[in-house]
């Protein structure tokens, strides 16, 4: 594997995905939800399964059931 090819396979399995996360309206807010203990949002929750699982996560993140948000 050259140099070139080896660049290519790290952008599209492990930044694309990161990228993906980072900008998809989809992954939720930075903030965590209002009453959570918990310091971390949704979105910094996904880009760290992503950052360590890449590809995996990243299919995870994919195929997540949505949950109904609650209507009041």
């Amino acid at each position: 594997m050259d140099q070139t090819t080896a660049l290519i396979v790290v952008l599209v399995f492990y930044v694309a995905p990161l990228l993906h996360v980072l900008l998809s309206p989809a992954a939720g807010s930075f903030r965590p939800p209002p009453g959570s203990r918990c310091p971390m949002g949704p979105r910094v929750g996904w880009l760290v399964m992503v950052l360590l699982l890449g590809p995996i996560g990243w299919l995870m993140f994919v195929t997540r059931k949505r949950r109904q948000q609650p209507t009041v």
